[in-house]
């Protein structure tokens, strides 16, 4: 058997170990979830004393054994709680993993009681709703103020934002991770058990320390617009500072692009900044279609007149200033070396935007050193309380 990767994370303070493996495209090893799952519990050789938590992805090769993978790494582990979830790739310190099968896990030894697992949320009302959730975390949450919540999401559910949004309300805590990205199951691991349908995760309490940031990997280019005119419904912009929402994006883009407005897909996005923020978050958005003869323009999202919008470029040398610049300020933040880090990234940066060698996971590492680290590529980032697209969100465990 032969594995592209295998390797462990360095343990920081007895808290954090890490581990991956990965076979090579094509291998006809059978079964491959049991080599990679034995493989990275032999990589993470003796676990840290007391290890009671663990996160672990896998790559959508894995998706429709990620079931079996929990249970290999509960059963042999001897840790009872596992969270995670498929990601169109996963990440370990440094390395990326795409199109192969692939699974990067974290353990953690946390003091008793100090973190709860939640099976998935899968309405923001209603059944399965805040009452369920309330009833049976609602007395643990006000014991322990959780600081922290790593969740994962199913794309398919409509009313995922409206989860997360009420999870971040309901906990008072601080949500990081992603939507699951695969191309048919969207399984969970959530509390030990696969399901799927809604968001699910675990929070950490107020005992654990983290500082979490988020990279935009976009630049806005001229300045911030009021919608004056839509169709919010269905995402139509008829007019920026009533002028032709198409003439002022010509005129924001420059003359080059203006010229031959078929060339800036993939290229320029819509920004919606985040009302109230006191960082200058925004939302990435698709631009989805031109009606160059009504001057209007489409994007992914809802808007309204009154709302504001700019428009914003994304390529490869913004995104890895923008990485960057995160980097260096949660280093300031973090006043020390890290224990371990959990990263989630937009499936697509990582190869599609940064090439093929890594250079995401690289430069977390060029940053912070070998430090345990897990996390995967969603389809659609949680930061606090809001989805994001195209980010990154980097979580320092300390």
């Amino acid at each position: 058997m032969a594995f592209s990767s295998l390797a462990t994370g360095v343990q920081r303070a007895g808290r954090y170990k890490a581990a991956h493996a990965a076979l090579e495209p094509g291998e006809g090893t059978a079964p491959a979830w049991a080599a990679v799952a034995k493989g990275c519990l032999d990589a993470l050789g003796t676990l840290p004393e007391g290890a009671n938590l663990g996160f672990v992805y896998a790559t959508q090769a894995l998706a429709g054994d990620l079931g079996s993978i929990a249970t290999f790494l509960r059963e042999r582990s001897g840790i009872a709680t596992w969270v995670g979830t498929v990601g169109l790739g996963v990440v370990a310190s440094g390395a990326e993993f795409y199109d192969r099968p692939a699974l990067s896990v974290l353990v953690a030894a946390l003091p008793e009681d100090s973190f709860r697992a939640f099976a998935p949320v899968t309405a923001a009302g209603g059944e399965g709703g805040f009452s369920a959730f309330g009833t049976a975390h609602g007395a643990w949450i006000a014991r322990h103020r959780p600081i922290l919540g790593v969740v994962h999401g199913d794309p398919r559910n409509p009313a995922v934002v409206g989860i997360v949004e009420g999870l971040a309300s309901a906990t008072s805590a601080f949500l990081v991770g992603g939507l699951t990205a695969a191309e048919d199951d969207q399984p969970q691991v959530a509390a030990g058990q696969v399901a799927e349908g809604g968001v699910s995760g675990v929070l950490l309490s107020s005992e654990q320390m983290v500082v979490s940031g988020l990279s935009q990997g976009c630049s806005p280019i001229g300045p911030g617009h009021v919608i004056t005119e839509a169709d919010g419904g269905r995402g139509i912009v008829m007019t920026l500072d009533d002028r032709p929402a198409v003439e002022v994006l010509r005129e924001d883009v420059g003359e080059l692009l203006a010229r031959d407005l078929r060339r800036i897909g993939g290229y320029i996005f819509v920004g919606l900044p985040i009302a109230g923020s006191d960082t200058g978050d925004y939302l990435v958005r698709n631009l989805v279609g031109l009606d160059p003869e009504r001057g209007w323009l489409q994007v992914g999202d809802a808007v309204a007149p009154g709302e504001r919008l700019m428009f914003c470029r994304r390529d490869h040398q913004t995104a890895r200033a923008d990485l960057k610049r995160m980097l260096e300020d949660l280093r300031e933040r973090a006043g020390g070396a890290p224990r371990g880090a959990l990263y989630f990234s937009c499936v697509a940066r990582g190869r599609h935007l940064f090439g093929p060698q890594s250079e995401e996971l690289r430069l977390i590492r060029e940053t912070f050193g070998d430090m345990p680290l897990t996390g995967f590529f969603a389809n659609g980032e949680i930061s606090n309380n809001r989805l994001y697209g195209y980010t990154g969100v980097l979580t320092l465990l300390l």
